[in-house]
Order: structure tokens, then sequence, then C-alpha cells
């Protein structure tokens, strides 16, 4: 079973998405599932996960209409406004009756604060996702993001949580502090699991390859092992930086020299249990 645990769609008449701006270029129009799928196709992957690109109902009900007419994609991250936990309580109800729907995924990087995921009300609302069975998706795009996943992890320990993208090493730099440590730390608790998504946009666009991102996925299996980690193409975003193809193939070249056990857990049975596709 190959499994991306990180693709997006968006369309732009039914849901409203004000940080995707005409300087996005190639990703500011409407990308829906019969675009995706050839490229699946052509790569062998079995199962998508559907991950929020929105932090409103509009675009998880948009997600969950789509996972109605595509059986590839076989979970959705969708949202409930955890900063309100009774509200996201109620929603929960609802939005779990769905089987497609498995975690909840904010976008953290859009608030002005970066502290938002730590403030009491949210951490409350933490704990009734986890209370649902729910997963986390973190997007950690800021160092401070990242520092921020232990204190998730201490305070609800029954929550399992998800670092999108390796939280977007500075691949582009070649360097690996402060991100290694920060990495370290948050890897040190079991409930913490990661995605090796993104990585493309986050090394230099034209030139980037499997060499470039290889020793940050080697790290992480360093630290978290074949079993909590997770392969994501990211996809349409990936594009600003490649297509589909290139990713799938630099990110295999990368796990190279890899066990079989390895590779199948990153390409699919990680996912697959996180999310319990």
């Amino acid at each position: 079973m190959r499994i991306d645990a990180h693709q997006h769609f968006w369309n732009l008449d039914k849901v409203a998405y004000p940080w995707l701006v005409p300087a996005y270029g190639p990703l500011y129009r409407t990308i829906e599932a019969p675009e995706l799928e050839p490229l699946i196709n052509d790569a062998g992957i079995d199962k998508t996960v559907l991950v929020q690109a929105m932090d409103s109902y509009e675009d998880t009900d948009y997600m969950l209409e789509t996972a109605a007419k595509y059986d590839w994609v076989a979970g959705v991250v969708g949202w409930v406004p955890l900063n309100k936990p009774d509200e996201a309580a109620k929603k929960l109800e609802l939005y779990t009756k769905n089987p497609v729907y498995k975690g909840v995924r904010h976008l953290i990087h859009e608030e002005q604060d970066p502290d938002w995921v730590v403030q009491d009300n949210v951490i409350e609302g933490l704990k009734v996702l986890a209370s649902f069975g729910m997963t986390f998706d973190v997007v950690a795009v800021l160092p401070r993001h990242l520092e921020h996943v232990p204190t998730l992890a201490e305070k609800v320990p029954n929550l399992k949580i998800v670092i999108d993208h390796l939280a977007k090493p500075p691949i582009k730099d070649g360097q690996m502090e402060p991100w290694a440590s920060q990495m370290k730390k948050a890897a040190s608790y079991p409930n913490v699991y990661a995605k090796l998504s993104g990585l493309n946009t986050a090394a230099d666009w034209e030139s980037w390859s499997a060499a470039d991102i290889k020793p940050y996925i080697d790290y992480a299996f360093e630290i978290f092992g074949a079993e909590r980690l997770m392969f994501g193409s990211d996809w349409p975003v990936a594009n600003l930086a490649g297509d589909y193809a290139k990713v799938w193939k630099e990110t295999n070249k990368a796990l190279e020299g890899r066990s079989k056990s390895e590779i199948d857990a990153v390409l699919g049975h990680t996912a697959a249990n996180f999310y319990r596709l």
C-alpha cells in the first residue's frame, strides 16, 4: 500500500482562501481531484490524505464532498475552531460520523500570534480533539512553532500529533541548526510523528535533488524511526519547485539503501496507522 499522506485541493468558486493570492502564480486557480488522479496513478500511489487549505467549515465540507467522489481519498484532515472548545466538540460530533474524517489542522502560521497554539483555550480544544480519537497536524513554519510541539505533546499526551513538512528545515542554506535540536526534542515524545513532505519548496526551487533532502530525511529517521515518519507530496504546492513525479522520484532516491520494512513504513504503513485509514 502506497499512501500520499499530504495533498491539497482548492476550489476558488466554492471556498475563500485569503492566503492564496496571485503572487502564488501557478497555484492561483482551482485545482481539483481530476488533475491529481493521473499523477498518483503514474507514481503507483493507492490512497491519499487530503489536508485542509483554509480554517473554515466551507473548506472542510468541500473536502468531504470530494472524498465521497474519489475512493482513493482515504482520509480528510479538516478544521474546527480549536480556540472555541465547545463549538469544536459540537462540530466534531457531526464530522466524526463520516469515517473519512481523520483529524484537524489549523493554519497556525497565518495567526499573528506565534504562540496561538499554546493558549489555554486551544489546549482545551486539543483535549476535545483527542477525546474523539482525532489527530492533529502541526504546520511549523517558524522555529517558534516547532518549539511548541513538546508543550502540546506534554499537555495532551493522548493526542497523536504530526509535524507537517519536517517543520521546513533550512535545506536551501544547507544548515541543520536550530532545526535539528528542536526536532530532536519534539521526537522524544512518542505521540509525535513527522511528514517527509514539502521539502522541495524548502530547498533551491530550481536545482534541488535527492542529495539536498537526504541529510534531513536521514536525520528524521535517526530521531523518529520509520514507524513515525510518512511520505507526503504537498501537491499542488510542490509544483512551485518541480512536480509530483519529481517529488516522488527524488524522495524514493533519498530512501535508497533503507530496508524494505522501513521504506514500506514511510511510503504507507505509518500513514495508515496514524490516520487509521
